[in-house]
């Protein structure tokens, strides 16, 4: 596997394959054609859902003179496939197809996809755990032993951004931008506490409070991170920020949870997807929580088995969950999904401290079964605005 620089981005929403992964496309298109005209051609859910993910805005800031066209086709090879042409004195001067294919990561057609080195000798959690149990390390341990030494540092930058998010989406009052009018609601779940509130509406409160921050500043073009996508990037800050102001956990237990949580979303990505438009919201919102869930558990200092376990239940029980944004904004569901979400990986950490040693099922399993559901969900379920929620709700 790659290292988990790979997984965390820090970068502009809404979305980590619809706005990070076509800006990088377009920049490294840019710089190998010396050109004075450019046209994009956006298909699949890139074209479906890309006014809604700003993607036609974030290739026109990056290449300036250029045509963006959203075709009505898909690409069998991919559902996020741009086509980007160069031209120089109204000649073609270069043409390449893209795939973006998650998290921010592209791949250029008919080049080698493999950009960085693996730095993980190991592919599964088994093979990962069987690693760890025989060296008697936990898993910070092990990516401390494979990651390049500067690896806590990065993750400190990671953790700095997460909780700037939060920072920024708690500031703000008003309406997130698009024809939705959504309002934001991180601001006011902060504040308004209830008369007498009991500890649990308190959790939930905070917990939903750090989601909606991050998502409605990921909503607003803000910079967050991608945990593994941007879609997807409130629940791991959420529960993160939850737990380190409730016990007053110092920032070296927030790598160590980063670190656990990057290997859970590692394996995820390099075995299946974490992308809503090849499987589903179950790749985005399902292996965020999964990584949250296991991050809470480092946190507790649960064992391997616990950690193991608590992901596999948060992931297990994200199982067929259908990426279907209204407009295609990443705003309705997405928004209110990582809240719960977060709310999820805390009970599923919950469930494995008490029930680990009578698990049937272990987590390469459901990952494996959540890829292959993926493949099975009609295309009108993964990220294009075509079916579910988005296909009944109409605009006023």
């Amino acid at each position: 596997m790659k290292s988990i620089r790979e997984l965390y981005k820090i970068g502009r929403g809404p979305s980590s394959s619809h706005t990070m992964g076509p800006a990088k496309a377009c920049q490294v298109f840019m710089k190998r054609h010396d050109a004075d005209h450019y046209r994009v051609i956006l298909y699949g859910s890139l074209s479906l859902t890309g006014k809604g993910h700003l993607t036609d805005q974030v290739i026109k800031e990056t290449l300036k003179n250029v045509d963006v066209i959203f075709s009505s086709d898909f690409i069998e090879d991919h559902p996020n496939t741009m086509d980007l042409i160069a031209y120089k004195n109204q000649q073609e001067v270069g043409r390449s197809r893209v795939y973006s294919i998650g998290g921010g990561t592209i791949r250029f057609e008919g080049e080698t996809f493999e950009e960085t080195e693996h730095v993980y000798p190991h592919q599964t959690f088994h093979e990962i755990k069987t690693y760890c149990l025989k060296e008697k390390i936990g898993l910070p341990e092990y990516v401390m032993r494979f990651e390049d030494c500067d690896i806590e540092a990065f993750l400190e930058t990671v953790w700095e951004a997460m909780q700037h998010s939060i920072e920024d989406g708690l500031s703000r009052d008003g309406v997130l931008p698009g024809a939705l009018k959504v309002e934001r609601k991180a601001r006011h779940l902060f504040i308004n506490k209830m008369k007498n509130e009991p500890s649990e509406i308190f959790e939930n409160r905070m917990v939903s409070s750090f989601a909606f921050a991050v998502n409605e500043t990921n909503a607003s073009g803000g910079f967050v991170v991608t945990a593994p996508t941007c879609g997807a990037s409130g629940t791991v800050p959420a529960v993160l920020k939850y737990m380190q102001d409730r016990h007053r956990l110092s920032k070296s237990r927030m790598i160590r949870a980063l670190m656990t949580a990057g290997i859970i979303g590692n394996i995820i990505k390099h075995n299946a997807s974490i992308s809503g438009a090849e499987a589903g919201c179950q790749a985005e919102v399902g292996s965020a929580c999964s990584m949250a869930a296991a991050a809470h558990a480092q946190l507790f200092n649960l064992t391997i088995h616990q950690i193991e376990y608590a992901a596999e239940i948060a992931l297990e029980h994200h199982l067929g969950l259908t990426c279907d944004p209204i407009l295609g904004y990443v705003q309705i569901p997405c928004i209110e999904r990582n809240a719960v979400a977060a709310l999820r990986a805390i009970d599923a950490c919950g469930l494995a401290y008490f029930l680990s040693d009578s698990r049937k099922i272990d987590f390469d399993t459901v990952v494996e079964t959540m890829f292959e559901t993926g493949k099975d969900m009609p295309a009108n379920y993964r990220e294009t605005s075509c079916g579910g929620l988005a296909k009944r709700y109409k605009v006023e």
